[in-house]
């Protein structure tokens, strides 16, 4: 509540709870100057670019950005393979980012921070209309590792 009313001092902040949440409600004409990307319809027909001051906050904050993204839409698992080692079927299993999202505007928002603070990703699939990002290169996992931090 506290960062609604920072934003919007003079509108009333209100908490409407549900059945498994709560939500932090505030109504303004004033919200889409602050959230551009917002607009009627699915996220995924339409346009999603970030402002230019917006753009320099992410320049700014990019491991925020990206834990933000993977904390609504991604996840950490832990990936297993096979692999036949002198004829033997062997086990192995590595940790892995996913970040699935069916916006091609904000895939391409995740993966541009991702380049611009060094993590290697890799499409892993496209399925249900969506995209999936991985990570799974073992210096690109200890970094997001190093400034991610738990979901929670």
């Amino acid at each position: 509540m506290r960062a609604v009313s920072a934003v919007m001092p003079h509108n009333k902040v209100n908490r409407v709870s549900a059945p498994g949440c709560t939500s932090i409600v505030s109504t303004s004409k004033h919200w889409p100057c602050l959230f551009p990307q917002h607009g009627p319809g699915p996220k995924h027909l339409r346009p999603i670019v970030l402002a230019a001051w917006q753009q320099e906050i992410v320049d700014a904050h990019p491991w925020e950005f990206l834990r933000g993204l993977i904390h609504s839409d991604g996840c950490r698992i832990t990936n297993w393979a096979t692999r036949t080692v002198d004829g033997v079927k062997k086990r192995y299993e590595y940790p892995r980012y996913f970040f699935t999202n069916t916006s091609a505007d904000i895939i391409s928002l995740f993966t541009a921070t991702l380049d611009a603070v060094g993590v290697q990703w890799k499409p892993a699939s496209r399925s249900n209309g969506g995209f999936n990002i991985s990570v799974a290169r073992k210096d690109s996992v200890a970094l997001m590792d190093a400034h991610i931090g738990p979901k929670y």
